[in-house]
C-alpha cells in the first residue's frame, strides 16, 4: 500500500520528520514517539528500517506474505489427513508422530471439517419408505405438553406468569403410515394402561374405517414395552416393532405428525388454557385427515388416500 490515507498517522514525510528529530536533533526516541501519537516500539521500528536501508525503508512495505506454503506443507497435510481418516488417530496423536505443532495439526483438521470422530463416519443414506396397504404399519408415539391457565409465553412472549407446576398433558398419537390417517388422545400420563387403553381404542377406531392394522411400531418407552401392552398384542395377532434405541427417525411419520400437530393447532391459537386446548384437538384432528393436503400423498387428505385404496 503506497497511499495512505489522508488521516494516517505517520506517512513517509512523517517518518522523516520523526527519524531527523531523533537522529539530528538527538531527542530521546520514547518523547519523539508520544510527539507522533504512536508507541515507541513502532518508532524504534521505522529507526532501524532507516538505518538497514536508508530513506526507502520508510516507505510502506507490500502486504504480500514472504514465503507462501510449499510442497512440502502439503505432504505433511496430506499425511496428517491420512491418519485421521485411516487409524483415527487424534490431533495431538499426529502432531506427536510427525513432530508438528498441535495447533497446527488442528488447523487442518478443522479446515477440513474433520475435527470431530462423527465426521469420519460415512454418512447413512436417506431411507424414505412408505407401506402400500393401509394397516400394514401403524406408528404410535407419544407428546409431553404442559397443561397451563392463561395464554403462554410463546405466544405473548413473556416467561413470567407461566403456569408451573400444573402437570402435562400427554399427547398419544396413531398414524397409518400408507395413508397418514391419524388418530390421537390427551391423557394424563404414559403408564402401561393409558398405553394399552390408548392402542385398542386406536385399533378400534381404525378397524370402523375399513383398517385392519397388520404392524404397530414404537419406542422403546415403559408403557410400549411392558407385559401388557405386548401381550394385547399378541393377542390380537399383530407384530409389534420396536425403534433402536436413541434412532427417533426410524418412527419419523409419527415424529412428522407431531411437529406438524405442534405447528398448527397446539402453539398456533392462543388457548386460554390447556383444557380448551384440548377440547379443540377433535375439530383439528378432523380438518387433517379430511382436507389437510399432504404432499407425500399427491397433494390428497388422508382420507381421501383411503377411500382410493380400500
Amino acid at each position: 500500500m503506497n497511499n495512505p490515507h489522508k488521516n494516517a498517522r505517520m506517512t513517509p514525510l512523517g517518518r522523516a520528520e520523526m527519524i531527523r528529530r531523533i537522529v539530528e536533533d538527538g531527542r530521546p526516541v520514547a518523547v519523539v514517539a508520544a510527539g507522533f501519537g504512536i508507541s515507541e516500539r513502532t518508532a524504534r521500528k521505522w529507526l532501524s528500517r532507516w538505518r538497514s536501508d536508508g530513506t526507502a525503508g520508510l516507505e510502506n512495505r507490500s502486504s504480500r506474505p514472504l514465503t507462501a506454503n510449499s510442497g512440502s506443507g502439503r505432504f505433511w497435510a496430506d499425511l496428517a489427513v491420512r491418519l485421521r481418516r485411516e487409524y483415527r488417530l487424534t490431533g495431538d496423536e499426529i502432531a506427536s508422530r510427525l513432530g508438528l505443532a498441535r495447533s497446527t495439526v488442528a488447523s487442518w483438521l478443522t479446515r477440513l471439517g474433520l475435527g470431530r470422530l462423527s465426521a469420519l463416519e460415512p454418512k447413512e443414506p436417506v431411507r424414505r419408505y412408505q407401506r402400500e396397504r393401509p394397516g400394514e404399519l401403524l406408528h404410535l408415539d407419544i407428546k409431553k405438553l404442559a397443561r397451563f391457565e392463561g395464554v403462554g409465553h410463546r405466544i405473548t412472549g413473556n416467561p413470567r406468569g407461566g403456569s408451573e407446576g400444573m402437570g402435562y398433558d400427554f399427547l398419544h398419537v396413531a398414524i397409518d403410515d400408507a395413508t397418514r390417517l391419524a388418530y390421537v388422545e390427551v391423557l394424563p400420563d404414559e403408564k402401561r394402561w393409558s398405553t394399552t387403553g390408548f392402542l385398542i381404542r386406536a385399533l378400534r377406531w381404525f378397524k370402523e374405517r375399513g383398517v385392519r392394522v397388520e404392524r404397530v411400531m414404537t419406542d422403546n418407552g415403559s408403557g410400549y414395552i411392558a407385559r401388557l401392552f405386548r401381550k394385547v398384542l399378541r393377542m390380537l395377532g399383530i407384530r409389534h416393532i420396536r425403534t433402536r434405541p436413541y434412532t427417533p427417525k426410524t418412527n419419523g411419520k409419527a415424529e412428522r405428525f407431531i411437529q406438524t400437530m405442534l405447528r398448527e393447532w397446539a402453539y398456533a391459537i392462543p388457548f386460554p388454557s390447556s383444557h380448551r386446548r384440548a377440547v379443540d384437538l377433535p375439530r383439528w384432528l378432523a380438518w387433517y385427515n379430511h382436507h389437510r393436503p399432504h404432499v407425500s400423498l399427491a397433494r390428497r387428505s388422508p382420507a381421501q388416500v383411503l377411500a382410493g385404496t380400500t
